[in-house]
């Protein structure tokens, strides 16, 4: 059986996989390591599975530091987390106790993910890919966790799931937009981290007056009057 148009085919697609790879401008390298930063500090293994996803199926060519990720084995063990995610982010309290976990797995899993982006030959750029995609994963890390602290002190569930399916619909829009229109996807995110930086600041003042209150309600002084 003369398997030698199939080889043909397949080296052909390589070749242009490659030379994809190998023409990526600045700003879509930029874009890619912000987009796998900051949507790391929302849906990690979203980021992982879809990007990984996306590489495997010839949608995106991935660059070389990031290949791994469209290893079967990979796949499924972030699609497995991924559901998980997803289910436990929509319990008030349960996804305020996973966002505290990830804490220490978000952030510097978004600037590994972005240092990838450049590949390990890169040097400097590297370095600043990694600095980049670990402040945008702590600025939406830290930004969802206390909007979602926040949202759990009301009694009803609704505000929660609305927000956690909000967060599941940005993850893969904003990759999308990353690759298809990097220019436009740095401009929206840098509204959006602008806006997650005042949410995060008004929130935390709130959450310090609120503790006040408490605090005064229950000391002697309060309780004597």
């Amino acid at each position: 059986m003369d398997l030698s148009p199939v080889t043909a085919a397949a080296s052909a697609v390589a070749a242009g996989v490659g030379q994809a790879t190998a023409t990526w401008d600045t700003s879509h390298l930029v874009a890619l390591a912000a987009a796998l930063g900051w949507a790391s500090g929302l849906r990690l293994y979203a980021v992982v599975f879809l990007t990984g996803l996306a590489g495997r199926l010839g949608w995106v060519p991935l660059p070389e530091g990031l290949q791994l990720l469209q290893q079967p084995l990979v796949l499924g063990v972030a699609g497995v987390l991924l559901v998980v995610e997803f289910l436990a982010d929509k319990i008030p309290w349960i996804d305020s106790a996973w966002d505290a976990v990830h804490t220490v797995i978000r952030i510097p899993a978004g600037a590994a993910l972005a240092a990838g982006v450049m590949g390990a030959d890169a040097g400097q750029w590297q370095l600043i890919a990694a600095l980049l995609g670990g402040t945008l994963a702590a600025t939406a890390h830290v930004a969802k966790a206390t909007t979602r602290a926040a949202v759990n002190t009301s009694p009803e569930p609704f505000s929660n799931i609305a927000l956690s399916l909000l967060g599941d619909a940005a993850v893969p829009a904003m990759l999308w937009m990353a690759w298809s229109h990097p220019g436009w996807f740095l401009m929206l995110l840098t509204l959006v981290v602008m806006v997650m930086a005042v949410m995060t600041v008004m929130l935390m003042r709130f959450a310090r007056r609120a503790f006040g209150r408490v605090r005064q309600m229950l000391s002697p002084a309060a309780a004597q009057a």
